[in-house]
């Protein structure tokens, strides 16, 4: 249940009315808007009479929200969310690029597609240190050393950090990581969204592999019912009958419908997606036409000998060359979205 109170309440009387919420057992969620002020009732609202609350001379309008997630809803929360990740915007009409090679390396292979990445406009700085693979033979990952590698690019380049957790235990590795990023494989590890959701860190969360658009939405009220509000949304492809020519059918719908159902902003993965560093720059330019607030590429300096997803990742040049389209189209779409 929302609700939405009248421009001119003041603060004693928000106050008195949320707590009195609060005495009847519930949770209660503002979101203080440009235009108006939304109070969510999160728990169980069967006992709460909403022809009573509408009565209330600072209320407005009473609605009963029959959707699972409370705090994900745009009816709890109109305006878009903007999450700041160390200074780098995103949501609300801030568009940012993640951008660094699958697998940290080594020390040089690091720092070098950092600079580079940085120079053609990457916003921040991607990479894997522990790496979840389908093989327990594949390479999976540098560990600590990796997060230590990535922290010294960042304090080299400027850019924040994005890299990947698989275990709660490893938090205390995460203290200097600027956002957290939760797999695929773990979009449904709720034990470990309930530890995240008590950090304070940008979570960026992926759309698992087989995952409706609701369960990815009620991952993120994990999240958030533990009071971590930070989380960006990235869609990476879900799984489908044809795996011959792209890996998986990167889902571009979601875009629209999560614009219509949720705050958060939404990131789009095109190098998981498709599989195919052909076929990235074309998912790239569809996503920033639907309307994303953002991209996640894969970008290694000699893809050939990469120690993961070498197939899908963009050279430097190409990742340059992609940044420009980038611009374009979003120049062109000014005024449009």
């Amino acid at each position: 249940m929302i609700a939405i109170l009248k421009p001119n309440t003041t603060a004693e009387q928000q106050k008195s009315f949320t707590d009195w919420l609060k005495n009847q057992g519930l949770d209660v969620h503002i979101s203080n808007g440009q235009f108006q002020t939304v109070i969510g009732l999160i728990g169980d609202t069967t006992k709460i009479d909403a022809d009573l609350i509408a009565s209330l001379s600072m209320v407005e309008a009473v609605r009963r929200v029959s959707d699972p997630f409370k705090s994900a809803n745009r009816k709890f929360h109109p305006d878009d969310s903007v999450i700041d990740c160390s200074g780098v915007k995103i949501g609300g009409g801030n568009f940012a690029v993640i951008a660094g090679p699958c697998s940290v390396e080594s020390e040089e292979q690091l720092t070098s597609i950092a600079r580079d990445v940085k120079t053609f406009g990457c916003d921040m700085l991607r990479g894997g240190a522990f790496k979840p693979r389908t093989s327990p033979y594949d390479f999976q990952g540098l560990k600590a050393e990796g997060i230590e590698l990535l922290i010294k690019a960042k304090k080299e380049t400027g850019l924040p950090i994005v890299t990947e957790i698989m275990n709660a235990n490893h938090l205390d590795l995460f203290e200097e990581v600027d956002v957290i990023q939760v797999g695929a494989r773990n979009m449904q590890n709720f034990e470990l969204l309930k530890e995240l959701g008590k950090t304070n860190k940008p979570i960026l969360l992926k759309r698992g592999l087989s995952s409706t658009i609701k369960e990815w939405l009620m991952s993120a009220e994990y999240i958030m019912a533990g009071g971590n509000e930070k989380v960006i949304l990235c869609e990476r492809g879900i799984r489908t009958f044809d795996s011959q020519y792209t890996r998986n059918c990167l889902d571009l719908s979601a875009v629209p419908v999560l614009k219509e159902l949720t705050h958060l902003p939404v990131v789009i993965d095109p190098s998981h997606a498709t599989g195919s560093s052909k076929y990235v720059k074309s998912m790239a330019l569809a996503a920033v036409a639907a309307g994303a607030d953002g991209l996640m590429t894969e970008v290694h300096s000699d893809p050939i000998n990469a120690l993961c997803d070498g197939a899908q990742s963009l050279t430097p040049e190409q990742f340059g060359d992609m940044m420009n389209a980038v611009v374009s189209v979003r120049n062109a779409l000014k005024g449009i979205l």
